[in-house]
């Protein structure tokens, strides 16, 4: 599946679900690809590669609500422990959708959409690279991937950031995160954005996310609605302990 949609749809969502200013950036955990394809009986890879059309159609569906800025937890560094024959499949599926998105370039600059990858890429294939310049929309890939990592790796002489980084600057989170959403069974944050999260809203969902659907989406948005008191409550607080 293309990262843009081969035509333009009309919105899925009514007007008075579109965010506000300070609800700009929806960060996911896409968790239960695996589970999908034991409970589908095809192969891992399979699952994974649903996992990725999930994603395609997720994106359209955040722009049709307005949301500027999506995060998605696509690799952690912990993966790499998986079985051997798993992890090059996975790098195999990557390098395809990544060489898929630099032939888009020229349609992802049409619809204002910036792609960029988040991790340590010197555990990668040279050749994942990212899409710049745009910034209508953004989606931020969180690739080789771990908060800890992230953190004890700002260093000006550690590669962490683009692969690319004589010509351009590292990939920067530009808004804040409003809603982080966990999909699967499981109840663990499994070490993502725990720092830009700090006055995020965090939405645990009981599905595996190649199934996820618009209706969850939308569950997540109304539960922050719900919670938005009293982060606007935390906002004072925010300010004092700005340094």
């Amino acid at each position: 599946m293309s990262w843009i949609p081969e035509e333009e749809k009309a919105p899925s969502t009514p007007a008075s679900s579109k965010p506000e200013p300070s609800r700009e950036h929806v960060a996911f955990i896409m968790d239960g690809n695996r589970r999908f394809a034991r409970k589908s009986q095809v192969d891992l890879i399979r699952g994974h590669s649903s996992g990725f059309d999930k994603l395609s159609e997720t994106l359209f569906w955040c722009r049709d609500l307005g949301i500027e800025e999506v995060t998605v937890y696509a690799f952690s560094i912990e993966n790499f422990k998986r079985p051997q024959k798993e992890v090059q499949e996975l790098m195999e599926l990557a390098r395809e959708k990544f060489k898929r998105l630099l032939s888009e370039t020229e349609r992802l600059k049409e619809k204002g959409v910036r792609v960029q990858v988040l991790g340590n890429l010197s555990l990668l294939p040279e050749d994942l690279q990212k899409t710049i310049g745009h910034n209508k929309c953004t989606l931020n890939v969180a690739f080789a991937y771990t908060s800890r990592e992230e953190l004890t790796s700002i260093h000006p002489t550690r590669r962490y950031g683009p692969l690319i980084t004589k010509h351009h600057p590292q990939p920067q989170i530009s808004r804040k995160l409003f809603l982080r959403r966990r999909l699967s069974e499981e109840v663990r944050l499994s070490d993502f954005m725990l720092w830009q999260s700090s006055y995020a809203v965090t939405y645990f969902t009981q599905v595996l996310w190649p199934e996820f659907r618009l209706t969850h989406l939308m569950a997540g948005i109304f539960h922050y609605q719900h919670n938005l008191p009293r982060i606007q409550a935390l906002a004072p607080l925010e300010e004092e302990l700005k340094v």
